[in-house]
C-alpha cells in the first residue's frame, strides 16, 4: 500500500473511487487507526415502485461487493402477494435454493413463522398495505450470502423479521425486488447501496 508521510500538522485530503483498488490507511505514530477504501457505501439510483411493474432490477453490482443493503419505503402491491428480494449472477435472479425463515407479529399479538425458498420474503398480505423495509445481505464466503432484516406496515398492524442464506452459481452482480405472485407494485420507492 502506498504511504503518505508528513512531519507537520495539517489536513490530508484524498479522493477514493468506488473500486477495490482504492485504499487509504490513516496512522497515528505509526499505528493504523482506520483503513478506508472498498468498504465505502455506494448508493444505486432509487426506483419508484408506483409504476405498476412486477419487478425492479439493480444491475452492474461490482464483483468486489461484500454487503448490500436493500431499503424500501411505503411500498405496496395490488393484491395479497408478499415482497421478495432475490440476488443473482450473470445478470439474472436466482429463484431457488434459499433457506431460512420469516416471522410476523400482528397487532393482535399473534406470531406466525414460515420457511423461505425462492428469495428473501417480506410479508405484505393485503392490497394497499404499505411497508417499510431494511434488509442486509452479506457475503459469507465465496458465492454464499446470508441475509437478515426487518419490515413493518406503515399502519402498524404487522411487523416482522426475515433471515436466510443462498449459494449462488457465480459472482453476485444482480438484485431484484419482486413479489411471490403476479401482483404489481403501486406505491413507494426502493433503493440499494453496496460496500
Amino acid at each position: 500500500m502506498p504511504k503518505l508521510n508528513t512531519t507537520t500538522s495539517g489536513i490530508i485530503t484524498a479522493t477514493l473511487t468506488a473500486d477495490s483498488s482504492a485504499t487509504l490507511e490513516l496512522q497515528q505514530n505509526g499505528v493504523a487507526i482506520r483503513t478506508l477504501g472498498e468498504s465505502q457505501l455506494v448508493p444505486a439510483t432509487a426506483q419508484s415502485t408506483a409504476t405498476g411493474a412486477t419487478a425492479y432490477d439493480f444491475t452492474g453490482i461490482p464483483s468486489w461487493v461484500k454487503r448490500i443493503t436493500v431499503m424500501m419505503r411505503g411500498v405496496s402491491l395490488s393484491s395479497t402477494a408478499n415482497f421478495l428480494v432475490q440476488i443473482g449472477t450473470g445478470g439474472a435472479a436466482t429463484t431457488s435454493g434459499y433457506t431460512g425463515a420469516i416471522s410476523v407479529i400482528t397487532s393482535a399479538a399473534a406470531v406466525s413463522c414460515g420457511a423461505i425458498s425462492t428469495g428473501f420474503t417480506l410479508q405484505a398480505n393485503s392490497a394497499g398495505t404499505s411497508m417499510n423495509c431494511f434488509l442486509t445481505i452479506v457475503n459469507l464466503t465465496g458465492n454464499t450470502w446470508v441475509a437478515n432484516g426487518g419490515f413493518a406496515e406503515t399502519l402498524g398492524a404487522r411487523a416482522g423479521y426475515v433471515t436466510g442464506s443462498v449459494a449462488l452459481g457465480g459472482t453476485l452482480d444482480f438484485l431484484r425486488v419482486t413479489t411471490t405472485s403476479t401482483d404489481t407494485f403501486d406505491a413507494g420507492s426502493v433503493n440499494i447501496m453496496w460496500e
